[in-house]
Parts: C-alpha cells; structure tokens; sequence
C-alpha cells in the first residue's frame, strides 16, 4: 500500500482544514488512521475508521470538532479538523492497516503497517 498524504499548510486558529490520503496498491486496507506529531513529541493518535464504513474513532482532544471520512471511488481517506487550535499543530501521517482494530489497538501506531509521508499543518494564533 502507497498512501499520499496533502493538505497541510498554514492555518489560523478558529479555520478549518482538510487533509487528503490517497492509497494505492494491490493490498487491501481494511483500517485506516491519522495520528500526528509535534515538535518533541511522540506520535499521537487523531482518528481511525474502517474502509467498510460501519465505524470510525476519535481522540478526545479532536471529537467534536474532526470528521473523518473516506471517498471509496478515490480510494481516499479525508481529516477534517474545524476549528482548529493552536495545539493541533503538528505534521500529519495517515496510516492503514490490513486488518480490523478494536479498543487502544485502533490507537496505537505499531498496529498499521502502512505509512504516508506526512502533510505539516501549521496553525497561527
């Protein structure tokens, strides 16, 4: 699996942003995920969902104000963040996995195989 992550650029707290994963390749990804890491810290879980659709997840510091979603025709995978905060700045991965995930395992980054390059989201306050 190749994943293309973009999106990210420069963003004002209080605006929205919306970031890409597209995948390609033979193998299947039965679930896929962002997480995000900032400057000096570890790589932190964002959201996951299942490419079958029936479920998605959040960290609590984004749930209510992140969707994430999945375009099935363009094998692509959208993060969408409104508002955006000063803290949520940090470089985006978005990940998959060929198998199903429950519980901490849908927020543990060893559980994907998978990994886009990154998309660097800046937010100025």
């Amino acid at each position: 699996v190749q994943l293309q992550a973009s999106g990210g650029g420069l963003v004002q707290a209080g605006d929205s942003v919306r970031l890409s994963c597209a995948a390609s390749g033979r193998t299947f990804s039965v679930t896929l995920g962002w997480f995000r890491q900032a400057p000096g810290k570890e790589r932190e879980f964002v959201a996951a969902l299942s490419w079958a659709g029936d479920s998605t997840s959040y960290a609590d510091y984004v749930l209510g104000r992140s969707t994430i979603l999945r375009d099935s025709a363009k094998n692509t995978v959208y993060l969408q963040i409104n508002p955006l905060k000063p803290e949520d700045a940090a470089v985006y991965y978005c990940a998959s996995s060929t198998t199903s995930k429950r519980g901490n395992r849908l927020g543990s980054p060893n559980e994907y195989e998978y990994w886009g390059q990154g998309t660097q989201v800046t937010v100025s306050s």
